[in-house]
């Protein structure tokens, strides 16, 4: 099973306090991480082996926008800013969208991830 994770400035703290709950779940031989640049980097510092994409801005949500659409990604935990500006919003529009048209689970917050962690 391979889960993306991504998150937008505002939420990484709170993605890497997510991912520490289920650390262990995560470090699973079963489970491939991939995320964007920077939130991969906080992923790692937080224990786990993530393969990086780049980051958002410069290109990473449509790096995991394409790995869905090629059938690679089966989750995608996304701590979204739903407050903020985004300037690669067109790319976050995207990936969401092929989250829809390939049946792809996504949590956009705590509460969802967490319903959806819970069933791994």
């Amino acid at each position: 099973m391979t889960i993306a994770f991504i998150a937008h400035d505002g939420k990484k703290a709170e993605m890497v306090g997510f991912v520490k709950d289920y650390v262990e779940l995560f470090k699973s031989k079963n489970i491939t991480l991939i995320a964007t640049g920077t939130t991969g980097s906080h992923l790692e510092r937080a224990g786990l082996e993530v393969n990086k994409m780049a980051s958002g801005p410069m290109g990473g949500d449509a790096q995991i926008a394409s790995r869905i659409a090629e059938g690679s990604v089966d989750m995608v935990i996304f701590f979204r800013d739903p407050l903020g500006k985004h300037p690669h919003e067109v790319d976050v529009s995207m990936l969401m969208r092929l989250c829809d048209v390939y049946n792809i689970p996504l949590a956009t917050n705590p509460a969802a991830a967490q319903r959806f962690v819970q069933t791994l």
